[in-house]
């Protein structure tokens, strides 16, 4: 499912316009993102938990040469479903 698949889902289910459901979205992902990049975590009892973890700088390899590169910490996104989807699924 992509995303026009799911603001149709959501406007469909709802009743409200697909602009209607397109803002609902958008102001979904939105708050998400401020929440993660501030640190924090988004818990949704019932579906799921995103997060941000740290991922600790490594060493690779350049899968064309062989040569050993370093590659930088970052932070990631998490999603951990939560009891209820899990049993859904």
């Amino acid at each position: 499912m992509n995303k026009a698949e799911l603001i149709a889902k959501l406007a469909d289910d709802s009743g409200i316009t697909k602009t209607q459901a397109n803002a609902a979205l958008d102001s979904f992902i939105e708050a998400v993102t401020k929440t993660l990049k501030g640190g924090g975590k988004v818990t949704l009892v019932g579906f799921g938990t995103f997060s941000v973890s740290k991922r600790a700088a490594r060493n690779g390899r350049n899968p064309q040469t062989g040569a050993v590169i370093k590659i930088k910490a970052k932070k990631v996104a998490r999603f951990k479903a939560g009891k209820e989807l899990q049993a859904k699924l």
